[in-house]
């Protein structure tokens, strides 16, 4: 948004009235005196996501066993149904995406079973500022192969600590990497990296490429069969608003179909083989493949109305509004905290940023504090940053105004000094 006028609370209520997706504010439970901006972390509770628990519940109480495959959502097809209607969110085909799993499960999945180390060829790339759960797992997998993840994971370094430049990344491409594995978005500053240029600049070079979607899935539209990219995985209790710990998505180009799976269960294989009870495995030809378990239905259930309410809308309005609103909220910062010693963090420019504002400070952990206490709800990510994401499905411009305005009272009337500096728990 090209600020061409004083920003006011008055302005803000224009622009909810004019917002096509503040319809949607009713689907969700919003509670009362509280204005929620970490939908980055965990996605506030749907009134479809509480309806389809019910039915799933009651499909348990009426079928019993035969559950699996009667009633309104067969459970034994649940999976692959989801991972139709997700398949628009990451630019994929059906048979692309299957939901299942957890973001770690699948980066083992997908990892065992794409990373062949050959040759001179056994080395991971991936970056510095990557979250921690990823690194643990491509070390997990660098040590199963005999290796030492010391010498064998690349990770790129940030010039400034906030972002990985894409020329620094492809530099580290060199013909001893066998795999690439990175974020589409930085979990920390909110940048969008170019997945397009680096998918095709890795295999160039005879490289194979995947991403951790997590922190854009729901919030930026992606092309990722399109983009030729070999494999992903995301969780959706984000901005899919699958609850905590729902059960997770994952892509596979359809290339790499009828690829054994590295680790392989019975839900790798074919659904109407699953039930020969054979000792050999017939794999499924689709991401179907990289199951390995039993569905886990009743995690399942909140992702269906999250998913039908992201098809009503359309992933591209949903990515107009967000880009808007954070851009909105950028503004305000400019025009109402300048000289209280915020930074933006995140990069500036739309096509570089994902659905959350970076903004540093000192002070960040007392001023997390203080907001949860004047009713905002934000992210605290140590030492110095506050992670707020204006959600387009639920929050309003004049909620991103009074959270801009509470942030300024905190620091002139020096509330933030009544807390501790020590982190909670769950940050």
């Amino acid at each position: 948004m090209k600020r061409t006028i004083e920003l006011s609370r008055e302005h803000a209520q224009q622009e909810d009235r004019k917002d096509k997706l503040n319809k949607y504010r009713d689907e969700f439970y919003l509670q009362p005196g509280i204005t929620y901006l970490d939908g980055n972390s965990l996605g506030l509770m749907s009134k479809r996501a509480e309806k389809n628990v019910e039915e799933l519940m009651d499909s348990w109480k009426q079928y019993g066993i035969r559950g699996w495959t009667q009633g309104k959502y067969p459970w034994f097809f649940l999976p692959e149904k989801l991972g139709e209607m997700c398949a628009p969110l990451v630019g994929a085909s059906k048979e692309e995406v299957i939901v299942s799993g957890s973001t770690t499960s699948n980066i083992h999945q997908v990892v065992s079973t794409f990373y062949k180390p050959v040759g001179k060829r056994t080395k991971i790339l991936a970056d510095e500022l990557t979250f921690p759960s990823d690194i643990y797992a491509l070390q997990s997998q660098i040590l199963l192969q005999g290796l030492d993840p010391a010498e064998h994971l690349i990770r790129v370094k940030s010039q400034d600590g906030r972002v990985i430049e894409e020329d620094d990344i492809i530099a580290a491409m060199t013909d001893e990497v066998a795999l690439i594995f990175l974020p589409t978005v930085l979990y920390r500053s909110g940048q969008l990296l170019d997945i397009q240029r680096l998918t095709a600049e890795a295999h160039a070079r005879g490289i194979l490429i995947g991403f951790d979607a997590c922190h854009s899935i729901g919030a930026v539209p992606h092309s990722f069969s399109e983009w030729d990219v070999d494999f992903a995985v995301w969780c959706n209790y984000k901005y899919l608003n699958g609850g905590p710990g729902s059960v997770a998505g994952l892509y596979v180009h359809k290339k790499h179909f009828g690829t054994r799976p590295g680790l392989a269960g019975w839900y790798s294989s074919k659904k109407d083989k699953q039930f020969d009870m054979s000792h050999t495995l017939d794999v499924e030809c689709s991401a179907g493949a990289l199951q390995i378990g039993t569905s886990h239905v009743l995690s399942l259930a909140p992702i269906i109305g999250s998913l039908e309410m992201f098809a009503e809308a359309g992933i591209e309005n949903i990515r107009e509004k967000s880009l808007h609103i954070t851009r909105y909220m950028m503004d305000l910062i400019n025009q109402e905290l300048a000289g209280l010693g915020f930074t933006i963090g995140n990069p500036k420019e739309d096509e570089r940023r994902s659905g959350h504002i970076c903004l540093e400070h000192k002070e960040a952990i007392r001023i997390c504090k203080a907001l949860i206490d004047n009713g905002i709800i934000p992210d605290n990510r140590p030492p110095n940053i506050i992670r707020l994401a204006p959600v387009a499905f639920y929050t309003s411009y004049v909620e991103v105004w009074d959270t801009i305005q509470t942030l300024k009272k905190i620091i002139e009337e020096k509330q933030y000094e009544q807390y501790s500096k020590e982190r909670n728990v769950v940050s």
